[in-house]
């Protein structure tokens, strides 16, 4: 059965897209910890980060780097954190989120956006890449 990211994928599920290639997404979570946070997932469905294939994880931290420079550059931040945990979807996925403060990396304060907001991060952010 399809996950929920790869009904996202294919369209299925509507998104926030940032970016895609051949093997990977990224779009904006819609429960974020701050404006900006962005998962990158491979398009092929693994549930475990470490057992994707090395080509495929490599290939996986790439594009995250590429899409969390951009993610700087487009919203106001300290830093962008990063953080792989994957208990909500069984389909392997990186959390990169603006960091203002450590609350921000907890998972416990999200922020409330409305749609158009959301897609002028999207935007913004693919607009760097």
């Amino acid at each position: 059965m399809a996950t929920l990211f790869t009904k996202i994928i294919s369209g299925e599920i509507p998104s926030y897209k940032v970016a895609e290639t051949q093997d990977f997404f990224a779009f904006l979570d819609i429960n974020p910890n701050s404006k900006g946070h962005t998962l990158c997932i491979p398009k092929k469905e693994v549930d475990k980060i470490f057992d994707l294939d090395e080509d495929l994880y490599l290939g996986l931290m790439q594009f995250s780097r590429k899409v969390a420079i951009a993610l700087e550059k487009a919203v106001p931040c300290e830093r962008i954190g990063m953080s792989v945990i994957g208990l909500e979807v069984p389909h392997t996925h990186v959390h990169l989120i603006p960091l203002h403060s450590m609350d921000d990396a907890r998972f416990s304060n999200k922020q409330k956006l409305d749609p158009e907001e959301f897609k002028a991060i999207a935007d913004k952010i693919a607009s760097y890449l």
